[in-house]
């Protein structure tokens, strides 16, 4: 079983905003697949699905970002998810916008979802998606990543998120290795 997570902020005001990078990522992928974010569980939106005989769970927490940890630990709990089973799909401030970087471990480079789940988990080591949003050291990093993208940066990100329905198909069929090599070389997602 694997447990893919997108994370965002719920509700009408943060859609569009940089830190729903994820709750976008994974919303394509259902959409190409026909799958509806229809069930509730522990403050969590989620769908499942089958992929060669394996349960594949899909899900957006609906807590606020800094308190993702919450809901991730009880899927992983009560579906007795392996740590490895485990992709969480973010936003990123140091890359460049319309790149991806695929990790298992290291730091959240400041990103509180990511803090909050590695308090939960009791570990660094997990894998991530995280989608380039770039920096603007000019604005408040708090007003950056909840403020609401201008019209090109849309487009670029609407690109990158095209990309969901291959990116997750060749995560459910590759080694996170091959996955890493493949995606952390391209330049920009077109």
């Amino acid at each position: 079983m694997k447990l893919i997570v997108g994370l965002g902020n719920p509700g009408k005001e943060y859609e569009n905003t940089r830190h729903n990078v994820g709750f976008k990522f994974i919303d394509k992928f259902a959409k190409a697949n026909n799958l509806d974010f229809n069930k509730e569980k522990f403050n969590g939106l989620y769908t499942e699905f089958n992929y060669k005989g394996e349960k594949i769970i899909l899900l957006k927490p609906q807590k606020y970002m800094n308190l993702s940890g919450e809901v991730v630990i009880k899927f992983k709990d009560f579906y007795k998810i392996n740590l490895e089973d485990i992709l969480i799909i973010c936003d990123d401030l140091d890359t460049e916008l319309g790149k991806l970087k695929l990790k298992y471990k290291g730091s959240s480079g400041g990103h509180n979802g990511l803090k909050n789940i590695e308090n939960h988990l009791h570990t660094k080591e997990y894998k991530r998606i995280k989608i380039g949003i770039s920096n603007n050291k000019d604005k408040d990093r708090i007003d950056y990543v909840i403020g609401k993208m201008p019209k090109d940066e849309l487009e670029i990100l609407e690109k990158v998120t095209d990309n969901a329905e291959k990116i997750l198909k060749d995560y459910l069929e590759l080694s996170f290795d091959n996955l890493m090599n493949k995606y952390n070389s391209m330049e920009v997602i077109k």
